[in-house]
């Protein structure tokens, strides 16, 4: 395979879901760009629409009632939403794999975990079932779990090992693009840690690049290279981790960082985002964000902004950086 300028090359994606109470505008016109060995953080509260951005990337939107209605999707060179069902089969597990955020339920409960990760291999490379069955045990040790366990089910198994499972699945044919959807949503604190490394070092170990869904803005500070923020389906900031976190622009990755602890002054008062996410059948015509914006002016609530450049590799989405004026008023306030 040659090499690619990016992993992955997402532009234009909108994902919608037709339902009973209407059509539910998950994904909106987002571009998202992963270059090789890379990793990105995509980060948002429950329901931005980071998920929908991970299965429409995997080409596994159910339908109905999900729908990709446009944008086009580049895999390392293949264009994911112009292949047939075979081709992306060959394509799942080769060259893009997931991590998905509950490990109690993507494993499946009549196969025993060995013949899980067999599967995988036996699908993208020409081997025997012995040589299979070898490659697994040795994935199995990868994860940091004996080979003898090659046999159990994954009732058998706590929450951290399937994980682990998950993983090696996940890596066993060293694809170029690993997905990990928040991937220690369902496992204890200490657990999550542990789970965290193994996936840092592995993806080192193999060269992957990432997408690492997540609400957790701690865990993209240790893994990721770039974030991009997500809100009611729009990427609103997009920049390297350290322009993000320490030249923060977008008003709504302003309010994530103000909500967090401050672990040094512990007098001082967390600052919620008020308000709540819109209902994603109704979007607002401006800005998705004008609502429970502090800085929000008349035209916020009927302009909808476009993402613009600030510098080579930093990004947002608010007319604040459109409008000159806008932008002096916003600073007397604040960032």
């Amino acid at each position: 395979m040659d090499k690619h300028e990016f992993a992955l090359d997402v532009s234009n994606l909108t994902v919608e879901y037709v339902t009973s109470d209407g059509i539910v505008h998950a994904v909106n016109d987002i571009d998202l760009k992963i270059p090789p060995q890379k990793s990105v953080g995509l980060v948002g509260e429950t329901g931005a629409g980071k998920t929908s951005t991970a299965l429409a990337i995997m080409n596994l939107i159910p339908s109905p009632p999900g729908v990709i209605r446009s944008g086009k999707i580049i895999l390392n060179g293949y264009d994911v939403l112009h292949m047939k069902d075979s081709e992306l089969n060959q394509v799942r597990g080769s060259e893009v794999a997931m991590i998905f955020q509950d490990p109690m339920t993507a494993l499946n409960p009549v196969l025993n975990i060995g013949e899980q990760i067999e599967e995988s291999i036996l699908l993208h490379e020409d081997v025997t079932r012995d040589e299979a069955h070898e490659q697994a045990c040795e994935m199995l040790e990868m994860v940091g779990i004996d080979r003898s366990r090659i046999y159990d089910y994954p009732h058998q198994l706590s929450g951290g090992m399937k994980q682990r499972v998950i993983i090696a699945i996940a890596l066993c044919c060293n694809p170029h693009l690993l997905i990990a959807d928040e991937p220690t949503t369902a496992l204890d604190v200490t657990i999550q840690a542990q789970v965290l490394d193994l996936i840092s070092n592995l993806r080192d170990e193999y060269r992957t690049a990432m997408l690492l869904i997540t609400h957790d803005l701690g865990i993209v500070a240790d893994m990721c290279d770039e974030v991009s923020v997500m809100y009611a389906g729009r990427i609103v900031e997009h920049g390297t981790v350290e322009e993000v976190f320490t030249n923060t622009k977008h008003p709504y990755t302003e309010g994530l960082f103000d909500s967090l602890p401050k672990i040094n002054d512990r007098k001082s008062l967390l600052k919620p985002i008020i308000g709540l996410m819109p209902d994603p059948t109704e979007l607002p015509e401006g800005c998705t964000f004008a609502p429970r914006c502090r800085y929000a002016m008349d035209k916020c609530f009927k302009r909808r902004p476009s993402l613009n450049a600030i510098s080579d590799t930093h990004e947002v989405s608010c007319l604040a950086y459109e409008d000159p004026v806008f932008s002096i008023e916003r600073n007397k306030h604040g960032r």
